[in-house]
């Protein structure tokens, strides 16, 4: 569980016996790549703790894939309606990578977050991050040039910009394809 720990503690300084506590609830697992963790409309019943790999989470909109998040190592994927409302989830993770994974259920992570104050805390923590990049992903699409956006991506995730599918990254900007085909040529 090297990169989960390392990432877990980057958020939040989790004490060794938090860690043991998380220890004892996951299962280890492998994945292959396009493997779907989390369907719209389903309840996943587990979230997992990216140790290596690479996921993404989006919507399907009119037939269409919209891409709203990654995840690497170290990352953890849910269903957030799941998770804090009880409700199927709206949208889909799948792994773009073969991934090792840490398997929780729900139900274990929610008990996590209710009797531990530190796994709180780190709950709260990566909410608050998460939060902060949505709100800043929003007035990014809304104010920036393609060409900004992207530059702002390749800052704040440059292992995604290298190992994500060039459409999944154009869906998460709102350009197409070809629009960051031709920012990506010009920057070269």
């Amino acid at each position: 569980m090297e990169n989960v720990v390392t990432h877990i503690r980057q958020c939040y300084p989790v004490s060794d016996e938090a860690l043991r506590k998380l220890e004892a609830l996951v299962t280890p697992c492998r994945v292959p790549k396009r493997h779907l963790l989390v369907r719209e409309g389903i309840y996943p019943k587990s979230a997992w703790f990216v140790e290596r790999g690479l996921t993404r989470s989006f919507w399907l909109v009119d037939g269409e894939e919209i891409t709203t998040s990654f995840s690497g190592e170290g990352g953890i994927v849910f269903s957030m309606d799941e998770l804090y409302y009880d409700r199927p989830s709206e949208e889909f993770v799948e792994t773009l990578e073969a991934s090792e994974l840490y398997e929780i259920s729900i139900q274990s992570l929610r008990r996590l977050f209710e009797t531990d104050l530190e796994w709180a805390n780190w709950g709260r923590i990566i909410h608050q991050n998460e939060y902060r990049r949505l709100h800043r992903t929003h007035k990014e699409r809304l104010t920036l040039p393609a060409r900004e956006r992207y530059r702002q991506m390749r800052c704040q995730f440059p292992a995604i910009c290298q190992r994500a599918n060039l459409g999944y990254i154009a869906s998460y900007l709102g350009i197409t394809p070809s629009t960051l085909s031709r920012i990506r040529a010009e920057e070269e």
